[in-house]
């Protein structure tokens, strides 16, 4: 008999099969040894569209809300529908009798799993592969250490309560509040008390009234002191007068020895928000670039929110330090390994912290992209620095008093660069080295003088700054934690894993604009937040989910109390929600009705909106958005094509379709092509040809 091992994507589904010896490569999996692997393409199966439980949810009514499904379906997208199919296929083979489950090991990968096991009826065990590491010791240790999948059956209860809230949330408020201000709102979970963050910032900037203050310095020519500010310019000016070339006495030098301790190992928040900050990278960036180091089995499992590692690993921790010291473009001075620094147990959740792996040395680093490059080297350079010695410095503060007026400067010298000289090298080596702020003080003693001049610096209060992904991540890491019992493992919306698409999925559907580094609301992303109550857009709501889906993952609720008290609330939030104030549907005028909701043949490929049909052909009801595919197109009729609304669908839904009978200008004779939806996302969307590939799709 045969193991059936499902992997998450292709490429992980290889390495797996070159471990465990699957030498022969079929359609759709890889056979030998005693194993079939085969794959998963992310997610094969989806959440069904209103429409498919009752027809009249096409259109988008007040009357018909709250949708709440009894029993869920599930729906392949047509790219999606020939690996299920070997999968399903594979699950029945009569010679395969156990299913070994080796998505990503994480909520998400779970849930993945097992919705593809659940349409195939499949009754035969589950295996568990929990690793989190593509090495092939990893890979082998793994397959050698199986779980069985029964524990893991909390964990696809959470993903799954989580899936169909969000569906639910989504797809009842977003037609809410679309259908009461006939316009296209889409409402998510997590997105919109993210995108509340950042209105309610720029709201504080925007009202921000600056406020000057004044700083009267004194200075011998080696060193300056400074007075504590004042907010009268007559008040400062006098005391800089009063002091000019007079003589400041000594009254006190005091010298602290201090200490800043290593910085914990990278989660992925962690790192995400340091990329942007150094290299401007975005969360989405980052995420793709480690998770390609994953795949190529030179870091370890990304997705995590632990910056630790476990107890059993820290005896492999040395060698791999020097190893990965050896092989980086810079050097990191005299190396002090103390592993116990970075071990702690109790807080390592699904995965440990992202580290470099033990295969990590002999990769061609040079060869990298760019971004994998900066971001592997970030990595070990955090790897390396959170194992060293504590930085130690010396901090002297020195008051002196001039004409009755006390003045305080300070100074620091190192004494032991510790983690900080590793860190300096790396940022030396990226053309981003860091100064001292505080230089070290001259020796004075007490009761010394010496004269001084004296000058009035002008200084502003500060607004709050603008959000960057750097901030935005911080943000939403800690949101609605301060309604949270501190014992909560999960607070903050979202999770490390989809932090980067929610913050995309804003942009995409022209809520947040990317201005530089920064982060800014859109006209239309401010007015959703005006329109829309605080119950709906309060990070609260996403931190009391992600607490109650842990309990569920641990058994400590059950799934069908959670998803009562969901229905329960939108239907609340829907029923006391039946009208819109005058003043806010001004905010959204719309020259068209949204007759079908927006969901007529699709999602738009820019904005996410719906995609509907007119006379003149295939329009985003988003009237913020460009996005249009025209009847008349010169594009098809010179090819003597009809755009039917099947062509629409599949350039919408899988953006490119293969048709027969294509005209061709030059030669008068039919050919066949695949027709590509080319958008770069400004101005009406082009076309261009494929003679290669062929879509799912045929016309003739």
């Amino acid at each position: 008999m045969l193991n059936l091992v499902i992997a998450e994507k292709p490429s992980v589904s290889k390495a797996l099969a070159d471990v465990l010896g699957a030498k022969t490569r079929r359609d759709g999996s890889y056979e030998g040894n005693g194993y079939v692997i085969s794959w998963c393409v992310g997610h094969l199966l989806g959440l069904a569209e209103p429409q498919t439980y009752d027809e009249k949810y096409a259109k988008w009514r007040y009357a018909d809300l709250p949708i709440a499904p009894h029993e869920w379906k599930y729906t392949a997208t047509a790219s999606t529908k020939k690996q299920l199919k070997i999968l399903v296929d594979l699950m029945k083979r009569k010679d395969i009798d156990t299913i070994i489950n080796a998505c990503d090991a994480g909520r998400e990968g779970e849930l993945i799993f097992r919705l593809v096991y659940e349409h195939a009826k499949c009754k035969k065990p589950i295996k568990r592969l929990w690793i989190s590491s593509m090495e092939e010791s990893a890979i082998a240790d793994g397959f050698r250490n199986l779980k069985d999948g029964k524990e893991y059956d909390g964990l696809f209860h959470s993903s799954k309560c989580r899936q169909q809230a969000d569906w639910l949330v989504g797809m009842n408020y977003s037609r809410l509040f679309s259908v009461l201000y006939n316009a296209q709102l889409r409402v998510g979970r997590v997105q919109t008390p993210t995108l509340a963050m950042i209105v309610e910032r720029e709201d504080k900037i925007a009202s921000f009234t600056k406020e000057p203050y004044y700083t009267v310095e004194i200075t011998n020519g080696d060193m300056k002191a400074e007075r504590k500010k004042v907010t009268d310019i007559n008040e400062a000016e006098a005391i800089a007068e009063a002091c000019d070339n007079k003589n400041a006495v000594v009254k006190s030098v005091e010298r602290k020895d201090k200490t800043e301790s290593a910085p914990k190992l990278y989660d992925l928040t962690t790192l995400q928000r340091e990329a942007n900050r150094l290299f401007g990278y975005t969360a989405a960036q980052t995420l793709n670039a480690v998770q390609n180091l994953y795949e190529q089995k030179i870091v370890t499992y990304p997705r995590t929110d632990s910056r630790f590692i476990t107890e059993d690993m820290a005896i492999g921790i040395p060698p791999l330090v020097i190893d990965v010291a050896e092989k980086l473009p810079f050097s990191v001075g005299n190396l002090s390994i103390n592993p116990a620094q970075v071990v702690n147990n109790a807080k390592v959740t699904d995965h440990h912290a992202i580290i470099p792996t033990s295969t990590m040395p002999n990769a061609d680093i040079t060869s990298l992209p760019t971004a994998e490059r900066n971001i592997l080297l970030m990595i070990c350079t955090r790897f390396i620095s959170a194992l060293s010695d504590k930085h130690q410095y010396a901090e002297t503060v020195i008051t002196l008093d001039c004409e009755g007026e006390a003045f305080t400067a300070k100074g620091k010298t190192i004494t032991h660069n510790g983690w900080k000289a590793v860190e300096q090298s790396f940022f030396v080596s990226i053309g981003k080295s860091k100064k001292d702020e505080e230089k070290p003080l001259p020796e004075l003693s007490e009761g010394e003088q010496f004269a001084v001049n004296a000058f009035v610096r002008e200084g502003f209060t500060k607004p709050p700054k603008h959000y960057t992904e750097d901030l935005l991540l911080s943000a939403m890491e800690m949101a609605g934690a301060e309604d949270m019992p501190d014992d909560v493992e999960r607070k903050g919306l979202g999770t490390p894993a989809t932090r980067a698409a929610i913050i995309e999925n804003l942009v995409k559907s022209g809520l947040l604009a990317r201005k530089d580094k920064l982060l800014l609301p859109t006209e239309k992303g401010v007015n959703l937040i005006k329109v829309l109550p605080d119950t709906v857009k309060s990070p609260k709501l996403t931190a009391e989910w992600e607490h109650e889906l842990k309990n569920i993952e641990h058994g400590k609720q059950t799934a069908d109390a959670f998803m009562t008290a969901i229905n329960q609330s939108v239907a609340e939030t829907v029923k006391s929600h039946h009208t819109a104030p005058d003043e806010l549907k001004a905010l959204f005028p719309s020259s068209r009705p949204l007759t079908s909701g927006g969901e007529g043949i699709g999602k738009c490929p820019r904005c996410n909106g719906g995609i509907v049909e007119s006379p003149k052909g295939f329009f985003c009801d988003n009237k913020g958005c460009k996005f249009a595919i025209f009847k008349e197109s010169k594009y098809f009729t010179t090819k003597r094509v009809t755009l039917t609304k099947e062509i629409a669908i599949a350039l919408v839904t899988e953006g490119r379709i293969f048709l027969k009978g294509l005209h061709s200008e030059k030669t008068s004779k039919p050919y066949n092509a695949t027709i590509i939806l080319d958008d770069n996302g400004e101005g009406y969307p082009s076309f261009k040809i494929d003679f290669e590939s062929k879509g799912t799709v045929k016309n003739g």
